[in-house]
This record gives C-alpha cells, structure tokens and sequence, in this order.
C-alpha cells in the first residue's frame, strides 16, 4: 500500500560528518522543476550516468536546501546555503552519497515499492541505464524472392 504524507513541510535530514540539512519535500514539482535546469538540460549525450547523477543531485539540492547546520568554509566559519556552497557540499563523497540515500530514494517512494516502471532511458531521467549494446553495422535489406502468381 502506498502511504501518502500529506504535510508539505520541510524537514531536518541528518547527512554525515556532522551535517545536517533542512530540504523541501521531494515534489513532482520540484522533481520536475530540476529536470528543466539549465545545467541538467545542458548535459551532453556523451556525459557517463555517474557524471549526470552528480549534476542532477546538485541542481536539485540547490533547490532543495533551504538550511544547514555544520557547514562552514575554509577557515571554519559557519556559511549559509548558496548556490557554490550546495555544490561544493554535493562534491564530498559521503554528503552526495548520503544525500541520494535520505532524501531522493526515501523521496522516490513508488520505485522503492516498485510500483512504477523504471526512468525512461530516452528521457531526461537520471536512473535510467542503457541495457543494449549499440549495433556496429545497419542491418542489410532482405532481398526479394521470386513470388508465385
């Protein structure tokens, strides 16, 4: 059975290394909203799943994040949320790993519960792999045999 939560408030995520995160509800909307970034839409064919993923996630942390506890600069001064610092928050392994595991899986409650089909590997999903392997050569025309009349 699918549960729905009905509050539309945001919540306190806890990350790693100390960090903790207050992010909007994962929304169509919100879902929908990063799949039109800039920097999502601009994403080249050739750019590997693991590299899409990285750019996704930042996009929509950066529209996610409303505030922190545990982040600070290089001299150890506390730093509020912007866009370069959410980047550079999602560049650290565990926060980015952390980040898909409590907040974008939990949030993506219908491919836990396998009640959807999978991204489309033709869309602007980020999940979505190739299963095929590309063809080397076009398939040739099947030649035409004599019919009977």
């Amino acid at each position: 059975m699918l549960t729905l939560d009905l509050s539309n408030e945001p919540r306190w995520h806890d990350l790693a290394l100390g960090v903790r995160v207050q992010l909007r509800p994962l929304t169509t909307a919100l879902m929908v909203a990063t799949r039109s970034d800039p920097d999502v839409a601009a994403v080249p064919e050739a750019t590997s799943d693991e590299e899409r993923a990285l750019i996704f996630a930042k996009a929509l942390a950066r529209r996610a994040v409303l505030d922190w506890e545990g982040v600070g600069d290089a001299a150890g001064n506390v730093i509020d949320p912007s866009p370069d610092a959410i980047n550079a928050l999602l560049n650290v392994w565990p926060i980015f790993e952390a980040f898909q595991l409590v907040y974008v899986s939990r949030g993506l409650l219908l491919e836990q519960e396998k009640n959807v089909s999978a991204p489309s590997p033709s869309g602007p999903s980020v999940g979505a792999t190739a299963t095929a392997r590309p063809v080397r050569n076009a398939a040739k025309t099947a030649r035409r045999g004599k019919t009977s009349r």
